[in-house]
C-alpha cells in the first residue's frame, strides 16, 4: 500500500464520520505514521484532535473531521 492510497483511505474514513487513533490506523489501513497522514490531510481540511486516555492510562490523540 502506498502513502497516497493510505492518505485517501484515511481521508474517506474521516469524511464519513470516523474517528481514528494511531492504533486504529495501523489496524485498519496498515499506517504506521498517522500523524504524517493527518498533516497531509490538514492542508485541505480542518482536523479535530481530541486527547483520550486509554485503559492503561496513556494519553493518545484521536482525530476526526468536524461536520
Amino acid at each position: 500500500m502506498t502513502q497516497v492510497s493510505q492518505t485517501k483511505k484515511i481521508l474517506n474514513f474521516l469524511l464519513n464520520g470516523g474517528k481514528l487513533t494511531a492504533i486504529d490506523a495501523l489496524k485498519k489501513f496498515g499506517c504506521f505514521r498517522l500523524a504524517s497522514r493527518i498533516n497531509e490531510i490538514s492542508q485541505n481540511y480542518k482536523i479535530h484532535r481530541e486527547m483520550i486516555v486509554t485503559k492503561s492510562k496513556k494519553r493518545i490523540a484521536r482525530y476526526s473531521i468536524p461536520v
